[in-house]
């Protein structure tokens, strides 16, 4: 069984978690891939975002939002604590949109950031 992490480091709106709900519900039967919420280097201001089915390694920290287990690596926490992920699924904008009180510049697309 997975200890879950007590403090909730990202936040997911309404729409957000019934979109990624949809996702699981496509994905294998049987498999144990949980959703992985984190960073990595690129993307026109440094860093992108990470929101991808994964499977979860010994480092990771396991929490749930709003019945998603989700993981992230605690080195990324820093990047991404208090974050909040939302989904827009209009004619403005479609795709995950992330609201992060850690960046100190975004690029034109949303999906990088500087801190």
């Amino acid at each position: 069984m997975m200890e879950m992490q007590t403090e909730i480091p990202v936040k997911f709106t309404d729409t957000a978690i019934i979109e990624i709900r949809r996702l699981f519900e496509n994905k294998m039967e049987g498999s144990e891939k949980l959703l992985r919420v984190g960073v990595k280097g690129g993307g026109c201001s440094g860093l992108s975002y990470l929101l991808e089915m994964d499977e979860k390694t010994e480092r990771d920290e396991v929490f749930e939002v709003g019945g998603i287990p989700c993981i992230i690596d605690p080195a990324h926490s820093m990047y991404l604590f208090g974050m909040e992920i939302d989904w827009k699924n209009g004619l403005d904008a479609r795709g995950f949109i992330f609201n992060n009180p850690n960046a100190s510049a975004t690029c034109g697309c949303g999906t990088s950031f500087a801190v």
